[in-house]
């Protein structure tokens, strides 16, 4: 599913499998979309990708296993252009012994990720590069090595803030300097629910 320079886009209670390229490929400006309560799995490429100036996204409830690239938030450390957009929810996802990139974030900021439950995933939690702002509070990470990255591969590192978080058999996250605040209210969960609501709700069907 491409998402281009389209505004006010709703995508829900889908189960994406063995998908080419992207399942739900977001760029081109695009602008106020919700990606809410799908399920992927075994894909050749990104789960959900969201760059090139697109802005003011939430990935909500839904439910990856079984699949190695989930979640990019930028295009490349090259497309500077993305400075200043890229402003994206991630909440309530199950990130099911997936491998990497959740997300993996270049310039974005304030990136919210809270309340994912992570269970299992080889590569890493979450990577913020290219001074991108990410703001990592009240998630469960489970048997997960790496849950956070500060700078990944060849790109420069971001900025990552994380708190609430519950690290249960995992290693320590990497953090450094300050991001800033979320524009919305919200009221988190305590992280130590997080498993057991991610997991009641998470995914098509669950709406």
């Amino acid at each position: 599913v491409d998402v281009d320079e389209a505004h006010n886009v709703v995508i829900r209670n889908l189960a994406f499998a063995n998908w080419d390229d992207d399942a739900i490929n977001v760029q081109d400006g695009s602008t106020n979309v919700w990606i809410d309560h799908n399920s992927f799995t075994n894909g050749s490429d990104g789960a959900v990708d969201i760059k090139r100036e697109s802005d003011f996204v939430t990935v909500s409830w839904n439910h990856v296993f079984d699949h190695g690239k989930s979640m990019l938030l930028g295009h490349s450390d090259g497309h500077t252009a993305d400075d200043g957009h890229l402003r994206v929810t991630y909440h309530h996802n199950y990130f099911d012994g997936s491998q990497s990139r959740h997300p993996r974030v270049r310039f974005g900021e304030t990136v919210h990720v809270y309340n994912n439950y992570y269970r299992g995933n080889s590569g890493y939690g979450v990577a913020s590069t290219m001074d991108a702002g990410v703001l990592v509070e009240d998630n469960y990470f489970e048997n997960v090595e790496n849950p956070t990255h500060v700078g990944y591969a060849d790109s420069d590192p971001g900025r990552l803030v994380a708190r609430g978080n519950v690290f249960d058999d995992s290693g320590r996250p990497e953090t450094a300097g300050s991001v800033a605040e979320v524009p919305y209210a919200y009221s988190p969960d305590a992280a130590q629910d997080v498993p057991a609501v991610v997991t009641a709700g998470a995914g098509p069907g669950n709406i």
